[in-house]
């Protein structure tokens, strides 16, 4: 069984205008840095493509749904492919946003602390990035 954590973040919007942004997997690259700048749709298949600080990857997204369930699939250019479960959950007017970060095998405690402060700095940019779409 790997190891994972759980990183929460707050959202100040309501759970229906976080749910929204969260289905559009282009708007990932305004806040996921570890999906890279430019997430790109591939018309042959269900997974889309981003050039990432490790090289290219494709990105699998779970089916539009309204139960509050965001789960991607990574597939590294090694063919390694990653499970990122996210779910966001209703919170009186705002919402929560819990990230699964799984250790990958053969990663070193500090690799595992550097990935969760990746992780939290792009949660942190999703939340200003809500924050300022939903008072502009």
């Amino acid at each position: 069984m790997q190891e994972s954590i759980q990183i929460q973040i707050n959202l100040p919007v309501p759970l229906m205008v976080a749910d929204e942004f969260l289905a559009d997997p282009s708007n990932y690259s305004l806040w996921a840095s570890g999906l890279g700048a430019g997430i790109k749709s591939n018309p042959q298949s269900d997974w889309w493509m981003a050039d990432t600080p490790l090289g290219p990857v494709q990105i699998r997204f779970s089916s539009r749904n309204r139960l509050g369930i965001f789960d991607h699939w990574v597939k590294l250019a090694d063919g390694t492919e990653v499970y990122i479960p996210m779910r966001l959950i209703g919170n009186q007017e705002g919402c929560l946003l819990v990230f699964t970060l799984f250790r990958q095998p053969g990663m070193s405690d500090e690799q595992y602390a550097s990935d969760k402060a990746w992780v939290e700095n792009d949660l942190q940019q999703l939340k200003d990035c809500l924050h300022v779409r939903s008072s502009g």
